[in-house]
């Protein structure tokens, strides 16, 4: 579990992350901790080492826009980390939108007419909430396919599947460490996190490092084991209507292998409902008779 020192929390680790001579400090390999010192920060941002000392050890928990701005200034945040920043030490300025897991039909009906490229729902703790046909086959070598987080960190088949695994760790855990910061307190990413934590010490790892990345679009390198190599690219929209969904879609160039290739899983994904509906007819006539 994380302490309730989360403001300071996150600045030890990104402290911990910006190296002295990209804001200008010499590093001669002397230095005892990674990163800045906090006098360090403090001389940056401003603010005096003691004031910058008892916000990171919790004592001080109402630091002004002025602070946190010269603090991310200082940490070389992006606006991704410094929004994070200002979520955490600032307090809240209103009533926060829980996030929601149900699926408008409206939605569905959009997804499931995507009938050439894999789409899916998730929600704010990376729980597949939907997906279409093409979505299914293109994961179908992984045991579950109910959470990214636990697809990604827990089934050993997810090795194979992406060409570049600490890639798709690292982006994973960045965009839920920004969901976590959108929704502080949603008991299903605190459930999500602890399994993980304790289950994967390489997602503990990437976790303790509090990179905040959303991700909103990448190109993506699959090996699927019926397919062959996959390079897609990802978008992902922000459902307005319903908090913390997402619509995830990838598409390929057009004429490409990869194109090729989604033309293939689609025919994969046509063969798999077939076969499906003949068994389920198969059962309901085992059961007339």
């Amino acid at each position: 579990m994380e302490s309730e020192n989360k403001l300071g929390d996150y600045l030890r680790a990104r402290r911990a992350m910006t190296a002295p001579q990209d804001v200008g400090f010499p590093d001669d390999g002397s230095r005892r901790v990674p990163g800045l010192r906090r006098d360090e920060v403090a001389l940056l941002a401003g603010v005096s080492t003691d004031y910058y000392i008892r916000l990171e050890q919790g004592r001080e928990r109402h630091p002004s826009d002025q602070v946190l701005q010269a603090i991310a200034r200082a940490l070389r945040l992006d606006d991704a980390a410094a929004a994070h920043l200002f979520r955490i030490g600032l307090p809240a300025r209103g009533p926060s939108v829980p996030p929601t897991t149900a699926v408008a039909p409206e939605l569905l009906r959009l997804m499931d007419g995507m009938l050439d490229v894999p789409a899916f729902v998730v929600g704010s703790a990376q729980d597949v909430l939907a997906a279409n046909a093409l979505a299914r086959e293109l994961y179908r070598g992984f045991a579950r396919y109910d959470n990214l987080l636990r697809m990604i960190f827990l089934d050993p088949f997810a090795r194979e599947f992406y060409a570049d695994w600490d890639r798709a760790a690292r982006t994973a855990v960045g965009n839920l460490r920004a969901s976590s910061s959108q929704f502080p307190g949603d008991g299903r990413i605190e459930r999500v996190v602890g399994e993980l934590s304790v289950r994967s010490p390489a997602f503990a790892t990437l976790w303790a490092r509090y990179e905040v990345r959303p991700r909103t679009q990448e190109d993506k390198h699959f090996r699927h084991p019926r397919v062959g190599e996959l390079h897609l690219h990802f978008e992902a929209l922000a459902v307005t209507s319903a908090p913390g969904q997402h619509l995830s879609v990838y598409s390929a160039e057009p004429g490409s292998a990869s194109g090729d290739g989604l033309v293939l899983l689609r025919r994969l994904a046509e063969q798999s409902a077939a076969s499906t509906e003949q068994n389920t007819s198969a059962e309901e006539g085992n059961i007339r008779s």
